[in-house]
Protein backbone atom coordinates (compact mmCIF):
# COMPACT_ATOMS: atom_id res chain seq x y z
CA UNK A 1 0.00 0.00 0.00
CA UNK A 2 1.21 3.30 -1.11
CA UNK A 3 1.22 6.20 1.76
CA UNK A 4 -0.62 9.36 0.40
CA UNK A 5 0.87 12.54 0.21
CA UNK A 6 0.12 15.78 -1.47
CA UNK A 7 3.72 16.78 -2.77
CA UNK A 8 6.48 14.30 -2.47
CA UNK A 9 9.74 16.57 -2.55
CA UNK A 10 13.04 14.92 -3.22
CA UNK A 11 15.50 16.67 -1.40
CA UNK A 12 15.60 18.94 1.48
CA UNK A 13 18.13 21.05 1.18
CA UNK A 14 17.60 24.89 1.51
CA UNK A 15 15.39 25.50 -1.68
CA UNK A 16 13.60 22.23 -0.90
CA UNK A 17 12.54 23.43 2.45
CA UNK A 18 12.11 26.31 1.94
CA UNK A 19 9.36 25.25 -0.72
CA UNK A 20 7.61 23.34 2.06
CA UNK A 21 7.76 26.55 4.32
CA UNK A 22 5.76 28.31 1.89
CA UNK A 23 2.95 25.90 1.85
CA UNK A 24 2.59 26.15 5.63
CA UNK A 25 -1.29 26.45 6.36
CA UNK A 26 -2.76 25.15 2.73
CA UNK A 27 -3.33 21.82 4.36
CA UNK A 28 -1.53 19.81 2.46
CA UNK A 29 0.83 16.96 3.42
CA UNK A 30 4.29 17.29 2.02
CA UNK A 31 7.49 14.84 2.74
CA UNK A 32 10.61 15.61 2.00
CA UNK A 33 12.96 12.95 0.71
CA UNK A 34 16.52 13.05 1.66
CA UNK A 35 20.20 10.78 1.92
CA UNK A 36 21.07 12.63 4.53
CA UNK A 37 20.86 11.36 8.31
CA UNK A 38 18.71 13.59 10.05
CA UNK A 39 21.33 14.40 12.36
CA UNK A 40 22.85 16.19 9.70
CA UNK A 41 20.09 17.76 8.00
CA UNK A 42 18.71 19.08 11.77
CA UNK A 43 22.63 20.35 12.22
CA UNK A 44 24.23 20.66 9.37
CA UNK A 45 28.26 21.36 9.50
CA UNK A 46 29.58 24.38 8.39
CA UNK A 47 30.98 23.67 4.85
CA UNK A 48 32.80 27.44 4.65
CA UNK A 49 30.15 28.65 2.15
CA UNK A 50 28.78 32.47 2.55
CA UNK A 51 25.69 33.25 0.65
CA UNK A 52 24.70 36.18 -0.76
CA UNK A 53 21.49 37.13 -0.46
CA UNK A 54 19.53 39.77 -2.19
CA UNK A 55 16.66 41.49 -0.64
CA UNK A 56 14.24 39.31 -2.16
CA UNK A 57 15.61 36.39 -0.76
CA UNK A 58 15.70 37.92 2.75
CA UNK A 59 12.36 39.38 2.44
CA UNK A 60 11.35 35.23 1.62
CA UNK A 61 13.52 34.21 4.39
CA UNK A 62 11.44 36.38 6.96
CA UNK A 63 8.13 35.87 5.32
CA UNK A 64 8.77 31.84 6.01
CA UNK A 65 10.08 32.76 10.26
CA UNK A 66 13.38 31.64 8.83
CA UNK A 67 15.78 34.69 9.21
CA UNK A 68 15.24 35.22 12.52
CA UNK A 69 16.60 32.19 13.51
CA UNK A 70 20.18 32.77 12.12
CA UNK A 71 22.51 34.28 14.64
CA UNK A 72 22.62 38.29 13.73
CA UNK A 73 26.72 38.25 14.59
CA UNK A 74 26.93 35.63 11.42
CA UNK A 75 25.02 37.92 8.97
CA UNK A 76 27.51 40.35 6.86
CA UNK A 77 26.42 43.34 5.19
CA UNK A 78 27.58 43.62 1.57
CA UNK A 79 27.91 47.46 0.26
CA UNK A 80 29.58 47.39 -2.70
CA UNK A 81 31.40 45.17 -5.16
CA UNK A 82 34.24 45.22 -7.23
CA UNK A 83 35.51 43.44 -10.75
CA UNK A 84 39.39 43.55 -11.71
CA UNK A 85 40.72 41.64 -14.88
CA UNK A 86 44.63 39.81 -14.67
CA UNK A 87 47.02 42.53 -13.08
CA UNK A 88 45.23 45.45 -14.12
CA UNK A 89 44.00 48.17 -11.21
CA UNK A 90 41.11 48.97 -13.40
CA UNK A 91 37.76 47.58 -12.02
CA UNK A 92 33.93 47.44 -12.31
CA UNK A 93 32.17 48.51 -9.45
CA UNK A 94 28.89 48.16 -8.29
CA UNK A 95 26.88 50.00 -5.40
CA UNK A 96 27.66 53.38 -3.08
CA UNK A 97 25.08 54.40 -0.80
CA UNK A 98 22.92 51.59 0.98
CA UNK A 99 23.54 48.23 1.03
CA UNK A 100 23.54 45.28 -2.02
CA UNK A 101 22.82 42.46 0.28
CA UNK A 102 24.02 40.57 2.77
CA UNK A 103 25.97 37.15 3.56
CA UNK A 104 24.64 34.37 5.30
CA UNK A 105 26.68 31.28 6.39
CA UNK A 106 24.86 28.38 4.25
CA UNK A 107 24.75 25.54 7.22
CA UNK A 108 22.94 28.46 9.53
CA UNK A 109 20.63 28.64 5.93
CA UNK A 110 19.90 25.04 6.11
CA UNK A 111 19.73 24.65 10.12
CA UNK A 112 17.08 27.79 10.04
CA UNK A 113 14.72 26.09 7.12
CA UNK A 114 15.10 23.17 8.76
CA UNK A 115 13.56 24.03 12.04
CA UNK A 116 10.98 26.01 10.18
CA UNK A 117 9.90 22.88 8.29
CA UNK A 118 10.12 20.61 11.43
CA UNK A 119 7.42 22.71 13.03
CA UNK A 120 4.87 22.38 10.33
CA UNK A 121 1.82 20.22 11.15
CA UNK A 122 1.62 18.99 7.71
CA UNK A 123 5.55 18.39 6.59
CA UNK A 124 7.91 15.09 7.27
CA UNK A 125 11.36 15.09 6.43
CA UNK A 126 12.24 11.17 5.34
CA UNK A 127 15.86 11.29 6.51
CA UNK A 128 18.59 8.55 5.33
CA UNK A 129 16.58 7.73 2.06
CA UNK A 130 16.15 8.72 -1.83
CA UNK A 131 13.41 8.28 -4.64
CA UNK A 132 14.65 6.18 -6.77
CA UNK A 133 12.06 6.61 -9.44
CA UNK A 134 8.92 8.28 -10.21
CA UNK A 135 6.37 7.35 -12.11
CA UNK A 136 3.54 9.67 -13.21
CA UNK A 137 -0.62 9.07 -14.49
CA UNK A 138 -3.27 10.84 -15.49
CA UNK A 139 -4.62 11.11 -11.58
CA UNK A 140 -1.55 10.80 -9.20
CA UNK A 141 2.18 9.89 -9.53
CA UNK A 142 3.89 7.18 -7.37
CA UNK A 143 7.99 7.53 -5.97
CA UNK A 144 9.52 4.67 -4.65
CA UNK A 145 12.02 5.08 -1.81
CA UNK A 146 15.42 3.65 -1.46
CA UNK A 147 13.96 0.94 1.22
CA UNK A 148 11.11 0.24 -0.98
CA UNK A 149 8.29 2.05 0.32
CA UNK A 150 5.63 3.78 -2.01
CA UNK A 151 4.57 7.28 -1.39
CA UNK A 152 1.62 8.35 -3.84
CA UNK A 153 1.01 12.43 -4.87
CA UNK A 154 -0.59 14.43 -6.65
CA UNK A 155 2.64 16.32 -7.40
CA UNK A 156 6.63 15.11 -7.34
CA UNK A 157 9.56 17.76 -6.63
CA UNK A 158 13.07 17.27 -7.89
CA UNK A 159 15.03 19.87 -5.89
CA UNK A 160 18.08 17.32 -5.61
CA UNK A 161 21.45 18.07 -7.84
CA UNK A 162 22.59 19.58 -10.88
CA UNK A 163 22.37 15.82 -12.04
CA UNK A 164 19.48 14.87 -11.18
CA UNK A 165 18.60 11.60 -11.61
CA UNK A 166 15.11 11.94 -11.72
CA UNK A 167 15.09 14.84 -13.98
CA UNK A 168 16.97 12.20 -16.93
CA UNK A 169 14.31 9.31 -15.95
CA UNK A 170 11.22 11.89 -16.62
CA UNK A 171 13.19 12.63 -19.59
CA UNK A 172 13.88 16.04 -19.38
CA UNK A 173 17.58 17.33 -20.76
CA UNK A 174 20.11 19.91 -19.30
CA UNK A 175 22.63 21.77 -20.50
CA UNK A 176 25.28 20.93 -17.90
CA UNK A 177 29.40 22.54 -18.20
CA UNK A 178 31.96 20.67 -16.32
CA UNK A 179 34.56 23.38 -15.77
CA UNK A 180 36.58 21.15 -14.40
CA UNK A 181 37.71 22.78 -11.69
CA UNK A 182 36.95 23.51 -7.91
CA UNK A 183 35.55 26.18 -5.79
CA UNK A 184 37.80 26.13 -2.75
CA UNK A 185 36.32 28.50 0.68
CA UNK A 186 38.33 29.10 3.46
CA UNK A 187 37.80 32.05 6.20
CA UNK A 188 40.49 34.07 6.68
CA UNK A 189 41.48 36.92 9.05
CA UNK A 190 43.70 39.98 7.16
CA UNK A 191 45.04 43.37 8.97
CA UNK A 192 43.69 45.80 5.91
CA UNK A 193 39.95 46.35 6.10
CA UNK A 194 37.74 45.28 2.91
CA UNK A 195 35.29 48.03 3.71
CA UNK A 196 31.94 45.57 3.36
CA UNK A 197 32.99 45.14 -0.12
CA UNK A 198 33.28 41.75 -2.14
CA UNK A 199 35.82 41.69 -4.86
CA UNK A 200 36.39 39.37 -7.70
CA UNK A 201 39.74 38.98 -9.65
CA UNK A 202 39.50 36.93 -12.82
CA UNK A 203 43.36 36.25 -12.76
CA UNK A 204 44.94 33.63 -15.29
CA UNK A 205 43.45 30.51 -15.04
CA UNK A 206 41.99 31.21 -11.60
CA UNK A 207 39.04 33.22 -9.99
CA UNK A 208 39.62 34.60 -6.97
CA UNK A 209 37.40 36.59 -4.80
CA UNK A 210 37.18 37.91 -1.10
CA UNK A 211 33.92 37.99 0.75
CA UNK A 212 33.75 40.57 3.13
CA UNK A 213 32.73 38.93 6.83
CA UNK A 214 32.26 40.98 10.11
CA UNK A 215 35.19 42.15 11.40
CA UNK A 216 38.72 42.07 10.10
CA UNK A 217 37.87 38.61 8.37
CA UNK A 218 36.89 37.58 5.12
CA UNK A 219 35.72 34.58 3.02
CA UNK A 220 38.44 33.24 0.26
CA UNK A 221 36.84 32.04 -2.61
CA UNK A 222 39.41 30.31 -5.00
CA UNK A 223 38.37 28.87 -8.66
CA UNK A 224 41.41 26.57 -9.77
CA UNK A 225 42.00 23.55 -11.44
CA UNK A 226 41.43 20.32 -9.67
CA UNK A 227 44.98 19.38 -9.21
CA UNK A 228 45.61 22.91 -7.90
CA UNK A 229 42.62 22.68 -5.42
CA UNK A 230 43.93 18.99 -4.32
CA UNK A 231 47.50 20.75 -3.61
CA UNK A 232 45.80 24.00 -1.74
CA UNK A 233 44.30 21.09 0.76
CA UNK A 234 47.10 19.97 1.34
CA UNK A 235 48.96 22.79 2.62
CA UNK A 236 49.93 23.18 6.37
CA UNK A 237 47.65 26.39 7.62
CA UNK A 238 51.27 28.70 7.50
CA UNK A 239 51.82 27.24 3.94
CA UNK A 240 48.31 28.32 3.29
CA UNK A 241 47.88 32.06 4.18
CA UNK A 242 51.25 32.37 2.81
CA UNK A 243 49.81 30.51 -0.70
CA UNK A 244 46.58 32.96 -0.88
CA UNK A 245 48.41 36.16 0.13
CA UNK A 246 50.60 36.13 -2.69
CA UNK A 247 47.68 35.04 -4.84
CA UNK A 248 45.33 37.90 -3.62
CA UNK A 249 48.48 40.09 -4.37
CA UNK A 250 48.24 41.21 -0.71
CA UNK A 251 45.59 43.79 -1.50
CA UNK A 252 44.31 42.99 2.21
CA UNK A 253 47.63 42.21 3.91
CA UNK A 254 49.04 39.43 5.12
CA UNK A 255 45.87 36.58 5.09
CA UNK A 256 45.61 33.95 7.81
CA UNK A 257 42.79 30.92 7.64
CA UNK A 258 41.26 31.19 10.53
CA UNK A 259 38.49 28.05 9.70
CA UNK A 260 38.60 24.97 7.64
CA UNK A 261 38.76 24.35 3.95
CA UNK A 262 36.37 22.72 1.63
CA UNK A 263 36.34 22.48 -2.03
CA UNK A 264 33.65 21.85 -4.38
CA UNK A 265 33.59 20.67 -8.28
CA UNK A 266 32.21 23.46 -10.45
CA UNK A 267 29.42 22.53 -12.63
CA UNK A 268 26.33 24.51 -13.94
CA UNK A 269 23.12 23.05 -15.23
CA UNK A 270 20.36 24.51 -17.15
CA UNK A 271 17.38 22.43 -17.37
CA UNK A 272 15.42 22.02 -21.00
CA UNK A 273 12.45 21.77 -19.27
CA UNK A 274 11.40 23.01 -15.75
CA UNK A 275 7.93 20.68 -15.58
CA UNK A 276 6.55 17.96 -16.73
CA UNK A 277 3.22 15.78 -15.52
CA UNK A 278 2.69 16.09 -12.32
CA UNK A 279 6.33 16.49 -11.82
CA UNK A 280 8.59 19.85 -11.46
CA UNK A 281 12.04 21.14 -10.76
CA UNK A 282 13.67 23.41 -8.29
CA UNK A 283 16.88 24.71 -6.69
CA UNK A 284 19.88 22.92 -8.63
CA UNK A 285 17.94 20.84 -10.63
CA UNK A 286 16.25 23.50 -12.39
CA UNK A 287 18.98 26.38 -12.48
CA UNK A 288 22.56 25.19 -11.45
CA UNK A 289 24.82 28.45 -11.74
CA UNK A 290 28.42 29.16 -11.45
CA UNK A 291 28.99 29.82 -8.11
CA UNK A 292 31.15 33.23 -8.67
CA UNK A 293 27.62 34.44 -10.03
CA UNK A 294 26.76 34.77 -6.08
CA UNK A 295 22.83 33.91 -7.15
CA UNK A 296 22.25 30.33 -7.75
CA UNK A 297 20.45 30.50 -3.73
CA UNK A 298 18.53 33.53 -4.89
CA UNK A 299 17.11 31.87 -7.88
CA UNK A 300 16.34 28.88 -6.22
CA UNK A 301 14.54 31.17 -3.19
CA UNK A 302 12.51 32.57 -6.49
CA UNK A 303 11.77 29.40 -8.16
CA UNK A 304 10.02 27.97 -5.30
CA UNK A 305 8.43 31.24 -4.52
CA UNK A 306 7.13 31.13 -8.09
CA UNK A 307 5.88 26.93 -7.75
CA UNK A 308 4.18 27.50 -4.29
CA UNK A 309 2.53 30.76 -5.51
CA UNK A 310 0.89 28.26 -8.48
CA UNK A 311 0.44 25.61 -6.05
CA UNK A 312 -1.43 27.74 -3.26
CA UNK A 313 -3.58 29.16 -5.71
CA UNK A 314 -4.45 25.85 -7.41
CA UNK A 315 -5.34 24.27 -3.11
CA UNK A 316 -7.28 27.60 -2.36
CA UNK A 317 -9.17 27.16 -5.46
CA UNK A 318 -10.07 23.76 -4.77
CA UNK A 319 -8.01 22.63 -7.82
CA UNK A 320 -5.39 20.25 -8.56
CA UNK A 321 -2.27 21.18 -7.15
CA UNK A 322 -0.58 19.68 -10.62
CA UNK A 323 -2.50 22.02 -12.73
CA UNK A 324 -0.39 21.91 -15.84
CA UNK A 325 -1.95 25.64 -16.83
CA UNK A 326 0.05 26.67 -12.87
CA UNK A 327 3.09 24.39 -13.47
CA UNK A 328 3.55 26.11 -16.97
CA UNK A 329 3.09 29.37 -15.32
CA UNK A 330 5.91 28.41 -12.76
CA UNK A 331 7.87 27.36 -15.91
CA UNK A 332 7.42 30.46 -17.85
CA UNK A 333 8.44 32.67 -14.83
CA UNK A 334 10.96 31.11 -13.48
CA UNK A 335 12.79 30.97 -17.38
CA UNK A 336 12.20 34.70 -17.60
CA UNK A 337 13.84 35.47 -14.11
CA UNK A 338 17.03 32.63 -15.16
CA UNK A 339 17.33 32.35 -18.72
CA UNK A 340 18.95 35.98 -19.80
CA UNK A 341 21.04 35.89 -16.52
CA UNK A 342 22.25 32.26 -16.63
CA UNK A 343 23.32 32.38 -20.54
CA UNK A 344 25.06 35.91 -19.80
CA UNK A 345 27.17 34.51 -16.61
CA UNK A 346 27.72 31.44 -18.48
CA UNK A 347 29.71 33.32 -21.27
CA UNK A 348 30.65 35.47 -18.88
CA UNK A 349 32.65 32.38 -17.33
CA UNK A 350 34.03 30.84 -20.07
CA UNK A 351 35.13 34.01 -21.50
CA UNK A 352 37.52 34.34 -18.39
CA UNK A 353 38.34 30.89 -18.31
CA UNK A 354 39.70 30.88 -21.76
CA UNK A 355 43.03 32.04 -20.69
CA UNK A 356 45.32 34.77 -21.95
CA UNK A 357 45.75 35.21 -25.33
CA UNK A 358 45.55 37.91 -26.99
CA UNK A 359 42.15 38.19 -28.73
CA UNK A 360 41.15 36.91 -24.78
CA UNK A 361 42.60 39.21 -23.32
CA UNK A 362 40.54 42.22 -25.37
CA UNK A 363 37.79 40.79 -25.05
CA UNK A 364 37.97 40.58 -20.98
CA UNK A 365 39.17 44.06 -20.52
CA UNK A 366 36.23 45.41 -22.93
CA UNK A 367 33.96 43.60 -20.97
CA UNK A 368 34.88 45.17 -17.90
CA UNK A 369 34.42 48.31 -19.10
CA UNK A 370 30.88 47.76 -20.65
CA UNK A 371 29.97 46.40 -17.16
CA UNK A 372 31.01 50.07 -15.91
CA UNK A 373 28.87 51.68 -18.43
CA UNK A 374 25.85 53.02 -15.99
CA UNK A 375 22.51 51.44 -17.93
CA UNK A 376 24.36 47.51 -17.20
CA UNK A 377 26.09 48.56 -13.92
CA UNK A 378 22.41 49.75 -12.52
CA UNK A 379 20.55 46.82 -13.87
CA UNK A 380 23.32 44.80 -11.94
CA UNK A 381 22.73 46.47 -8.76
CA UNK A 382 19.14 45.97 -8.99
CA UNK A 383 18.81 42.88 -9.32
CA UNK A 384 20.59 42.72 -5.73
CA UNK A 385 17.46 44.77 -4.81
CA UNK A 386 13.87 44.58 -6.07
CA UNK A 387 12.65 43.59 -2.58
CA UNK A 388 9.07 44.90 -4.35
CA UNK A 389 8.59 41.80 -6.59
CA UNK A 390 7.34 40.22 -3.81
CA UNK A 391 3.35 39.69 -2.98
CA UNK A 392 2.71 40.04 0.05
CA UNK A 393 -0.84 38.29 0.10
CA UNK A 394 1.03 35.33 -1.41
CA UNK A 395 3.49 34.95 0.91
CA UNK A 396 3.48 32.50 3.69
CA UNK A 397 1.64 34.47 6.95
CA UNK A 398 3.51 33.28 9.64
Amino acid sequence: MAEAFDIVVAGAGPIGLAFAGSLAGTGLRIALVDPQPAAALADPGDDGREIALTDRSVGLLQALGAWDRIPAEAIAPLRRMRVLNGPSDYAMRLGADGMLGRFAPNHWLRRSLHAVVREQEDAIILAGLSVTGVRVGRSAATATLSDGRILSSALVIAADTRRSRLRQQQGIGATLHDYRQRMLVCPVAHPLPHDETATAWFEYGQTLVTLPLNGSRSSAVMTVAEPDAARLLSLTDEAFGQEVTRRYRNRLGAMSPVGARHAVPVVTAYAHRFVGRRFALLGDAAVGMHPTTAHGFNFGMLGQYALAREVRDAADRGRDVADPAGLARYEAAHRAETRLFFAGAEALMRLYAAGDSVPARLLRNTALRLGNLPPLRNALAARMREPDKLDPKLLNPR
